[in-house]
């Protein structure tokens, strides 16, 4: 995965996005998705700019159906904000990368 991006799963999720101290950008998708595939250089660019500020994680979902499952993750890409232990905002779909950052912005 790119520099700045960590691929969790059902595994170590409660461990690298629940305990953080900083706030996670997770971002739910799966290899078989188109729209996954074009937001994931948006992705890498914020993983890039907010490095310190900002965790950001990748979990696929057909790997790690747990974490998919706790989240209500219904259709992918889906991309939460968890700060302090909690979902504090979503987003689903492709979206350019203003409407990434608005998302996660006011929780740094």
């Amino acid at each position: 995965m790119a520099q700045g991006i960590q691929t969790v799963g059902d595994q170590n999720f409660e461990a690298e996005v629940v305990s953080s101290d900083l706030p996670v950008l997770v971002d739910f998708s799966a290899v078989w998705c188109g729209p996954c595939k074009a937001l994931e250089p948006i992705v890498k660019e914020v993983a890039g700019e907010y490095a310190g500020k900002l965790k950001v994680v990748k979990v696929d979902i057909d790997e790690s159906p747990g974490v998919a499952a706790r989240f209500a993750i219904r259709g992918v890409p889906t991309v939460i904000v968890v700060k302090g232990g909690r979902e504090v905002k979503r987003q689903v779909g492709l979206v350019p990368k203003p409407k990434l950052v608005a998302l996660f912005k006011d929780e740094l």
